[in-house]
């Protein structure tokens, strides 16, 4: 089943409740998020990717994950 961009959200903020999470997309299975977090600081973007893709526990795993596909920017505050 899809799912909605309020739903990525809500995982994502289980996992980073301080971030700046923007998600985007209307279809549920191909979606968007920028995600902006202290956390982040000193990882490298692979690192940080990693702790996003974690936090959606499992919802992209495989052919039969409810996502699909998510384009993924992360960040540091300035």
């Amino acid at each position: 089943m899809p799912m909605q961009a309020q739903e990525i959200e809500d995982l994502l903020r289980a996992s980073f409740p301080d971030a700046r999470i923007v998600v985007e997309g209307s279809d549920g299975v191909h979606m968007a998020a920028m995600v902006e977090d202290e956390s982040f600081r000193g990882k490298n973007r692979v690192q940080q990717q990693r702790a996003v893709y974690a936090a959606l526990k499992g919802k992209m795993d495989g052919k039969n994950g409810a996502l699909h596909a998510l384009a993924l920017t992360t960040k540091v505050p300035e």
